[in-house]
Order: C-alpha cells, then structure tokens, then sequence
C-alpha cells in the first residue's frame, strides 16, 4: 500500500505527493499490492551524487490542450485557487448512505484534492455533516467483527481515522458501497498505534489544506493482495489497534472502479495558466477513456506509457535513469535531481535567476521514448507574487522524477486503471498524454 505522503515545502506548506508513483505492483485488483510509502518525503538536501540535469536552457513550449467543457454527466468541474495551497486542483464530492444509490443522507464535501497518484477516497470528519456521518455504516473487520480503522503515513506526520461505507456520486457517475477513509474521527478513542506515529498528527482541514483527497490513480484500491494476505504494519488496524488483514473488496477504494459505466479510467484536464503564474485555474475531470465522445484515447496520438501498479514508469534525466517516475497531481511543484539549477537551500526550492528550460526522456511503449521539455523559474519569486497557479515552480529530490501540477497545465492526462480495458490504452495500468 502506497499510502499519501505529504511534503513540506517551505513556504508552501503542504503538498500531497501521492499514494501512487512507488513501490511495486501488480496489473490487476486480484493480484497487485501497493506496500511502499511512494511519494517525496520533502525536499532533500543536494547531494553531489544524486545526478545533475543539462545545462542547456532552451525554453520549452507551453502545452496548450484545452479542457473538455463541463456539463455531460462523466465530467466534473476542477479550480485551483487560493482555498487550501498553491496548485491544488480541487473537487466537490457528495457522499450518501451506502446501497441507496446516492439518495439517502447525502451531503457534498467541496474542496476535495484531485490526486491521480493515490487511490480511495479520505475525507475529514469535521468536513461530513453529523447527520451525513451518523448514516454511514462502519466497516467491520474479520474475523474480529470489530470496526475498521486505517493509518495513513504523510512525509509530515500521520492520519488516523476509521473507515466506513458510503455512495460517491461525482457529477452524474454514482460508486456504490465504496469503502472510504475518514480521517481523526473522534468516535475512534484508540491512539494511533505506534508505528504510525510518525511526525505529527493530521486530523483537522488546516492540517491538511482541504477537506479531503480523491484518489484516482491507476489502481483499484490502496493495498491489494499483501493486506489481504496478511496484517501489515502501519495500514490497516481494529478500532481496538490490533493490525489486521483486509479484503481487497473492503480495503480504501478507487470509486471510479465501481462507476457503472466510464469505469476504466479518468482524464485530468487542466487550462494553460500564465507563466508568472495565476490567481486560479480550470480544468475538468473526465471520467471513463474511450467509453463517450468527449473522453477518446483512441486516435489521439497521445504518448502512451506502461506502469507498473502503482503508475510509476521510468524516465532519464541528465545522464541518470529513475525508475520512479510518475504524473501526481497531488504534489504542488515538480520534484527532481538538477545540481546546475540554484537551489535555495533552507527550502530546496529552485530559484534560477531567469527561468531555464529542461528536458526529460520518457519510455513509453507509443512511441519507445519521447522528450519531455519543461521550464522551472524562480521559486522565492513565484511565491512572493500572491497567485496560486504556476506551470514551472520546482523543488530539489534525488532519485526520482515525481511529475507534479506544474505538468498538468495545458495537458490532457489519462490514467488507465489496472485491469480495465480501453480501446486506445489497451488493458491497464497505463498512463497518457496530449499536450496540443
């Protein structure tokens, strides 16, 4: 289980960096397992060791796709702005008594993060109208028949909250009986166990920076087989605090894989923003690929990449591979390893004197490899503007190449969930991309 990990950015404060792009895993619900914690665990010291990146400063062309228009029942309206932090593409998610169809007891949670690299839906309890939460069904865990608790690891502390039943309905597409997480439920009155205390606690929206995070990346939930096989240290746990096993039909789910159509996988579209940054910025969520007009794969010409479970691939950077390598739209900045661009040293973020252009070497299996090119600007400048949406702010972090929301912006992005077919992707997990 790839659980999210957050990442201090200084001055930015907190970025979700995903439960996906780490770890192993496998190709489908029945088989795969999400155990490594993925994401970025903060912006870590330069070292002379962990690569550089050319030097070169040929500027990259912004992307320029727009997004499909909001309206049609599988689509759904995403803005960042300046509720929660900069570049955090946000949603309204409503919730209801599970097995009603969304009919019974339902209340709409607005800023809600998009995150394509993590899997199930995590909500706060303070955000859940009491009478919404008193109608959702906890989990049971088995054989014990006692309810059901999770812990969520974050590169700033921990989320410890029960796990309970409910319909997720997301424009016109209703999921139901999803498994969900709601964080620092009150009713829990165990501690977090001890492993899980790692940092500090997050329980509250000011902790977090929203009411919650819908994660829809490319697996179907957010551990598989390993905690069906087995209890696994730190992930799931009785309201008792003893570890325990979980099916993977009961374990935090992916609602889109129990839409009952545009099921296979979803499409992150994001509007082009200013490159001195923005105080918004639009886009739509697209669910389904291949399955309705305004969701096609297929023709494109998009740049089509194989994944492992967890969505992560591998790319080449100044001379170095990183296999961990993945598209996230829950971390605000792209993370990676470039000692020729100044780094500020207190935050790690990069602050060129004029913005620089770069390239990355993706493997893709259409076509076998494609350059990536993308510009970072200055960091300390970016921030002190007062907008909340940038396309080349960048944060120092060896060994990987985490894809962040500057990626996202003019792009149309697809995740293809492991397991499900589509006529353009083939059978997950895949991810994709059109930039024009």
């Amino acid at each position: 289980m790839r659980k999210i990990a957050w990442i201090i950015a200084a001055a930015l404060g907190l970025s979700l960096a995903g439960c996906g792009g780490g770890g192993s895993g496998g190709s489908n619900s029945g088989t795969n397992s999400n155990t490594s914690i993925n994401a970025p665990g903060g912006g870590s010291s330069p070292a002379t060791s962990s690569g550089t990146g050319s030097s070169s400063n040929v500027l990259a062309v912004d992307a320029s796709a727009v997004p499909t228009a909001v309206g049609p029942g599988n689509t759904i309206a995403v803005t960042v702005s300046q509720t929660g932090i900069h570049n955090q593409p946000m949603v309204s998610v409503t919730i209801c008594t599970d097995s009603t169809n969304a009919t019974a007891n339902c209340a709409t949670i607005p800023n809600v993060i998009v995150d394509t690299a993590s899997f199930g839906l995590r909500l706060v309890r303070s955000a859940i109208p009491a009478a919404t939460f008193s109608a959702l069904a906890p989990e049971l865990a088995q054989p014990s028949g006692l309810p059901l608790a999770e812990c969520a690891l974050f590169g700033s502390g921990y989320a410890w909250g029960s796990v309970h039943y409910a319909d997720v309905a997301l424009s016109g597409e209703i999921a139901q009986k999803v498994p969900i997480h709601v964080i620092g439920d009150s009713a829990l009155t165990v501690a977090a166990p001890t492993e899980c205390q790692v940092g500090r606690p997050l329980v509250t929206t000011t902790d977090i920076g929203a009411n919650g995070i819908l994660g829809i990346g490319v697996s179907p939930n957010d551990c598989g087989m390993a905690c069906q096989n087995a209890a696994v240290s730190a992930f799931y746990y009785t309201n008792a605090g003893t570890a325990t096993s979980v099916l993977v039909t009961g374990q935090i789910t992916n609602p889109v894989t129990k839409f009952g159509q545009d099921n296979n996988g979803v499409i992150l579209e994001m509007g082009q923003i200013s490159d001195s940054g923005s105080a918004t910025a639009q886009g739509t969520l697209v669910f389904g690929i291949d399955t309705q007009a305004n969701n096609v794969l297929n023709g494109t010409s998009a740049t089509l990449i194989r994944t492992n479970g967890n969505g992560d691939f591998a790319s080449s950077y100044g001379g170095t591979t990183l296999t961990k390598t993945f598209f996230d739209s829950g971390s605000t900045v792209l993370f990676f390893p470039d000692l020729t661009i100044p780094i500020d040293s207190a935050s790690g973020y990069y602050i060129p004197t004029t913005t620089v252009g770069r390239t990355s070497t993706l493997v893709a299996t259409s076509p076998a490899s494609v350059s990536l090119g993308f510009n970072i600007a200055n960091g300390a400048t970016l921030n002190a503007s007062g907008n909340y949406a940038f396309n080349n702010l960048g944060i120092y972090l060896s060994r990987q190449f985490d894809f962040g929301m500057p990626f996202f912006y003019g792009r149309h992005v697809y995740y293809g969930i492991s397991g499900k077919a589509s006529t353009g992707g083939g059978t997950g997990p895949y991810v994709a991309y059109v930039s024009s």
